[in-house]
């Protein structure tokens, strides 16, 4: 839990009534019932420890990914994952794109790792260029760290482009840590997983939370060929780190063979209307291949929103932005209407 600290995240619906959480990026169907149901009927079980080798979540996720059991790993979440990873491999420098995922600067600095930033450029709607190839080289980081779709951005990695870092990084033995948690929410058609029969040095981060709507739920995964990576991020956390539910959780997401596609297509749908929406207000709005849009407007949005009961992301604390930048997640047309009228709204006491 946090402690005396500002939660430096989205989704608190706690703190205030909320009508509308448009600060967590969950996909907009909402949790599967068929998850639910799993859910409910582990709790029958929850008089015993959760097993410590996850045995039928890993089995799920070996089928799901096409990749052998010892490949994978769980985690009380995708954060877990990246704490425990941070902990084993302990880097001494570490580069990553900006503006990013506030979680990764944050175990960074925890580790006294030194923190080489590659700035995105707005201009070039934060899109990652072959730039990065001279950082890679000129730096020589023990670490990479890369997210496609990006957080807060939404932008993907070309795959040509990826895979010259892939080799890159391997000629000159670096570690690459690639996070995909949003990528099953994405058209996206090729994975960092496609290249671990070819690369040891490659761990992908993926998760239950924002695809299958669980972020309440705590589950995460991570896949690489270095087997001796894993043993060493498990003796990071606790044996029972990943609970009874949760671990019920993983086999009947995958069950789910219809919903991701369906809230794929929903997802392009809603955030072209989005975009389109947001720029009539005159805010500059960035393309995204992700269930989010980043886009800049009047400092005090998100407050006047939340007096509405309507959260957005404020992303003044993301490195490389500051005041007047948010993120919004897409949800429901429904719902994207009642933020869009808010807006209007707004605007129009303004004006």
């Amino acid at each position: 839990m946090l402690y005396q600290r500002q939660n430096p995240h989205g989704g608190d619906i706690y703190k205030t009534p909320v009508k509308l959480d448009f600060s967590a990026n969950i996909n907009p169907l909402g949790t599967p019932p068929r998850v639910i149901e799993a859910m409910k009927e582990a709790l029958c079980s929850v008089s015993s420890y959760p097993d410590p080798y996850c045995r039928k979540a890993i089995d799920a996720i070996s089928n799901q990914e096409n990749v052998s059991q010892d490949q994978i790993i769980l985690g009380n979440g995708a954060a877990e994952l990246i704490y425990s990873y941070c902990q084993a491999v302990r880097p001494g420098k570490a580069l990553i794109p900006v503006p990013c995922f506030s979680e990764y600067l944050k175990v960074l600095e925890n580790h006294a790792c030194h923190i080489l930033y590659h700035f995105l450029n707005p201009q070039d709607n934060f899109v990652l260029d072959r730039h990065i190839l001279h950082d890679i080289s000129e730096n020589h980081p023990d670490v990479l760290i890369l997210i496609t779709p990006n957080n807060p951005t939404g932008m993907t990695i070309e795959k040509m482009l990826l895979e010259e870092i892939i080799q890159l990084c391997a000629h000159l033995d670096i570690r690459l840590f690639i996070d995909e948690c949003f990528t099953d929410l994405s058209y996206t058609n090729f994975s960092g997983i496609d290249y671990l029969k070819r690369y040891k040095n490659i761990f992908v981060l993926k998760a239950l939370t924002k695809n299958y709507a669980l972020p309440g739920v705590r589950i995460g995964y991570g896949i690489t060929a270095d087997t001796a990576l894993l043993y060493k991020m498990s003796e990071s956390v606790q044996p029972w780190n990943v609970s009874v539910p949760a671990q019920a959780a993983v086999p009947a997401a995958f069950q789910e063979v219809d919903y991701l596609d369906t809230a794929r297509k929903i997802i392009a749908n809603e955030r072209e209307w989005l975009f389109d929406q947001l720029r009539l207000f005159g805010f500059l709005v960035y393309p995204s291949a992700a269930n989010f849009l980043l886009f800049q407007a009047p400092d005090d949005l998100d407050r006047k929103l939340a007096k509405e009961g309507i959260l957005i992301r404020n992303c003044s604390n993301f490195t490389g932005l500051g005041p007047g930048w948010f993120r919004i997640a897409v949800r429901l047309h429904k719902e994207n209407q009642i933020l869009f009228q808010t807006i209007a709204k707004i605007m129009s006491e303004r004006s």
